[in-house]
């Protein structure tokens, strides 16, 4: 059974950063794409980060760009996210997802697996 954790959310103040990340297990995920989502309340799930199976491309939503870094390290069967320069429209909860794709994509479709996420509230 495929398992993806995700940790390092939290409540923090505008400007600071965060780290998540996203174990997995179940599953060797060295040659899926990983990605993850956010979902605000109230609001849809939409796209953030992604990243193809072997780190050589990533894609941002235009709203993580610039400030927003994937990394996977297969070794460890983990990704994840740094968040930087966290606003309150950053507030969401955030989910990991894997495969089955080796190539990253940005649409919800091309993700098997998702965990349950992990809260990131930012106050102003």
């Amino acid at each position: 059974q495929v398992q993806l954790v995700e940790s390092g959310g939290g409540l923090v103040q505008a400007g600071v950063s965060l780290r998540l990340t996203c174990a997995a297990s179940g599953r060797t995920i060295s040659t899926y794409a990983m990605g993850w989502f956010r979902q605000a309340p109230g609001k849809e799930r939409e796209f953030v980060a992604g990243i193809s199976w072997d780190a050589y491309s990533t894609y941002y939503a235009d709203s993580a760009k610039g400030r927003f870094t994937i990394s996977r390290d297969n070794a460890k069967n983990s990704v994840y996210l740094q968040m930087n320069s966290l606003t309150p429209e950053d507030t969401a909860v955030y989910y990991c997802a894997t495969g089955p794709r080796a190539t990253v994509s940005g649409e919800l479709y091309a993700y098997d697996y998702w965990g349950q996420g992990t809260r990131v509230t930012v106050s102003s």
